[in-house]
């Protein structure tokens, strides 16, 4: 198997008209899975809706927005396990991080990515609830944060970013976190 994993295929989409809403929800047609380096396979089923990479919203023109790049398919597989509630969100995360490498994602892009998804995390569970939407989407909750709090998300994003260029371009998943504790608790 690959360092970082395989997925089974390609995904087979349809996209969703959501009234009133962005439009941003796809329904899988059939079955997709992303198998990991330890070979537990991630399945998101037929039927699942997805909606695009975890990243916090104030991020997307610093990161890239959903359903950009080669981290299309790992944002499928980590939309699943973000909403399957006997999946903790950092193995989830972890998970996206190796899927992002699998999908051809750069090193660096990997590990901006993984910031990304990890501050999101953070952000769900540490910002006034009044600047999380109310989407029943777990992280992926649309961030519609004042001004100020979107300044602080890509603060963030960039000192750790900054931090992540001195590590080696295949780190440890404990040297990305401790880059990124380093600068928020998860």
């Amino acid at each position: 198997m690959p360092m970082h994993g395989t997925f089974s295929s390609n995904p087979k989409t349809e996209w969703l008209t959501d009234l009133g809403a962005e439009d941003r929800n796809m329904q899988l047609l059939e079955n997709f899975s992303y198998t990991d380096p330890a070979g537990k396979v991630w399945l998101a089923a037929k039927g699942s809706v997805v909606n695009g990479a975890s990243i916090p919203r104030p991020l997307w023109s610093t990161v890239g927005s959903p359903y950009t790049d080669d981290y299309r398919r790992a944002s499928i597989v980590h939309d699943v396990a973000c909403n399957t509630p006997t999946v903790p969100r950092k193995d989830a995360d972890v998970m996206f991080f190796h899927a992002c490498r699998a999908g051809g994602c750069s090193p660096t892009q990997a590990k901006i990515l993984y910031a990304g998804v990890r501050i999101g995390a953070w952000a769900s569970s540490n910002l006034p609830e009044a600047s999380i939407s109310s989407e029943k989407l777990l992280f992926r909750k649309r961030i519609t944060v004042p001004f100020a709090e979107e300044s602080f998300l890509k603060s963030k994003l960039s000192d750790i970013s900054n931090e992540m260029d001195k590590l080696p371009d295949e780190p440890s998943i404990e040297q990305l976190d401790e880059a990124i504790a380093r600068h928020i608790k998860v």
